[in-house]
Order: C-alpha cells, then structure tokens, then sequence
C-alpha cells in the first residue's frame, strides 16, 4: 500500500475545486428511533446538514437500515412498519430551517437541479432486503418513498439472500440459499422494475456474483472496500470486481477502518484518508476510474483520522489531487460515477425491463 506521513493540506487550489463538484456520499445512516435534528450542528451525529454545508457535501444518500431479525412472519411484519416508517422520516428531512434549505431527490434530474440551486439533496435507500419481509410488493412502497436502492443482506441471511457475515445469534449456517433464493431473484427483477439499484454490500460472495448475473442493470456496491487490501468477508476480491467491471457495475469505498486495514495492522488506531484511497487506487488500476466513487457510512460505523464527520469532506479532494488525478475523475470518484449508475435504472424503469 501506497504510505504517507501526513495528511494531505487542504489548501485554496483543494476547496476552489471541491466546491467547484457536486459532491455525493452514497451512504449515511439515520439516527433510530428519529430525533428530528438533522438541520441543527449536533455533537452526536456525523453528517447533518450543517456539516454537510461546512464540507461542502452536496448531496447523500440517506438510508433506512433495519438490523437482521428472525425471518418469520412476526420479524418480517417489524422490519416492515420500520423501514416504512424511516423513510418518512428521511422523506422529511426536507424544508428550510436555520437558514439551510434541503429536498429529497429520488431522480437524478432532481439531484443536479437542487445542486444547481444551491440546495443539499437528500437520497432516500433501504439498507437490508429484510425490510420487505417476503412481500415483493413492498418495493414498490420503498420507491414511492423516494428509495433508490435497497441492499439485499445486512449482517445475517434473509429470506433473499445470503449474508456474507451469518449471524451466529440467529443461529444462521454458513449459507441458507446457496446465494440468492427463488424470491431474491424475483425481488430483483421487480427492483430494476421499479428504478432501485441493487446493492451487493454485506451480500456473501455467491450472492454477490449471482445478483451481478440476474440484475438487467448493473448493481452497486455504495459502501464496501477491496479485499485483496484487507481480507475481510464485507470486501470485494478481484473476480467479484472483475463482474462489476463486465457488468458496469461500480463500487464505492467506505470509511470503516476494519475493512481498509486489518484490526493488527491499525493497532487501536483510526485508518486515515490514505488507507482509503488506497482501496480507490487499487480499483482504480484494475478497473478505470469509471468504476469506483465514495461512501462513508457515517452514523453507521464510518469515520476516518482526517475525515471524522462531514464537515471535513475536503480533506478526499487533496488526498485525491496530492495522487495526480485530475478533475473529471475527482467528479467521478465523488458521485458522477454513482448518477451514472442511478440514470440506468431510471431509463431501465422507463422502458419496462
């Protein structure tokens, strides 16, 4: 791994051409039950919008996570009323208070206008298909709240898929499906329907490679990291990357320290803006930059030496710049990759595939 001693300075060159982008995390996590302060500058929570103006962050992806339960009626009808509930409340993160103004945008047309207007975006997404339950109709609830993508698998199998990580509390065996089940497959088709991205984060390696298969738009992966780096069951290997590519798929680094250096390695210590771009760089050399973009998982477990909360979002752009790469591959790296990616869905959607 490439190896710096200090970070990179964020000088007036870095934040003329950071706020210069339409900056985009494909993944925060909502404080549960909701507390209703993501307009004020709180000392709990990493991204708010007043941080998110202060590092100049344009746009994120909001998500309503449900943690794995028993799949049952009774775990399926909770996971329900809750992921419905989450996204009202992500659907009313919007307004003007405090002198910030923000919309839910679940287009890209929306994204880009409210970024043209000065205006934060907020993105709505489902983080765990156990939401649905074993109702596929619920996806089409998720996308009229706005949702743009639902991760198949958080930790522990569902009745879609397999997890990478069984939940030994659950009881789980190594596998449960062999990869995705006879409904996952359905749910997907039914996503790509309806506009969703499907998200191969948290998913088991065959799960993975077979959503890569069935999806008829290419799937995401909005916050994981390169397992030949860091060899842990969350991270992509190289075939898994390599199906990305021949999909046009993409994945986007995350800032959980755990899976950009191993725990021996960090010593008890945060990995740093240079761990991540590594993760960047290397996907960035087996692939093209076409590929890769960034993710936090702020309030879900993210945070970085240098990029701790939002507010610090500039410090990507000069590790970014100090590693040669030049402004339309920062604006990929930093959403344009990730609008590309939502823009096939809305055309597949549009076409009925």
């Amino acid at each position: 791994m490439t190896s710096f001693c200090s970070p990179a300075p964020v000088t007036e060159d870095v934040l003329a051409l950071h706020r210069s982008l339409l900056t985009l995390d494909s993944h925060i996590d909502i404080p549960w039950p909701d507390r209703d302060d993501a307009f004020l500058d709180t000392t709990d929570r990493f991204v708010d919008f007043p941080k998110m103006k202060r590092g100049h962050l344009s746009a994120g992806c909001f998500v309503a996570y449900i943690p794995q339960g028993k799949v049952d009626a009774q775990g399926h009808a909770a996971a329900q009323e809750q992921t419905l509930a989450m996204l009202d409340a992500i659907n009313r993160m919007q307004g003007t208070r405090n002198g910030i103004t923000v919309r839910v945008c679940p287009t890209v047309d929306e994204i880009e206008a409210a970024y043209r207007d000065g205006v934060l975006a907020v993105v709505p997404g489902v983080e765990n298909g156990y939401g649905m339950g074993d109702d596929i109709g619920m996806l089409a609830q998720f996308r009229a709240l706005g949702a743009r993508y639902v991760t198949l698998t958080h930790n522990g199998h569902n009745a879609l898929a397999d997890s990478g990580q069984p939940s030994r509390v659950l009881g789980d065996a190594e596998a449960r499906h062999g990869g995705l089940s006879a409904l996952g497959r359905e749910a997907i088709a039914e996503m790509n329907r309806l506009g969703l991205l499907v998200d191969v984060s948290h998913t088991a390696r065959a799960t993975m490679l077979q959503a890569v298969e069935v999806s008829s738009v290419p799937v995401v992966a909005t916050h994981a990291c390169v397992r030949a780096l860091c060899d842990h069951p969350r991270n992509l290997d190289d075939v898994q990357l390599d199906a990305l590519k021949a999909s046009g798929g993409l994945i986007q680094i995350t800032a959980i320290g755990g899976f950009l250096r191993p725990r021996s390695e960090l010593q008890g210590r945060r990995a740093t803006v240079a761990d991540y771009m590594d993760h960047l760089d290397y996907v960035v050399k087996r692939l093209g930059p076409e590929y890769v973009g960034i993710s936090s998982d702020f309030d879900g477990g993210g945070q970085l030496d240098g990029w701790a909360n939002a507010a610090e979002s500039p410090a990507l752009t000069a590790e970014l710049m100090r590693r040669g790469y030049d402004r339309s591959e920062i604006a990929a790296f930093w959403g344009g990759n990730f609008r590309r990616l939502l823009r096939k869905g809305e055309e597949a959607a549009e076409k009925g595939l």
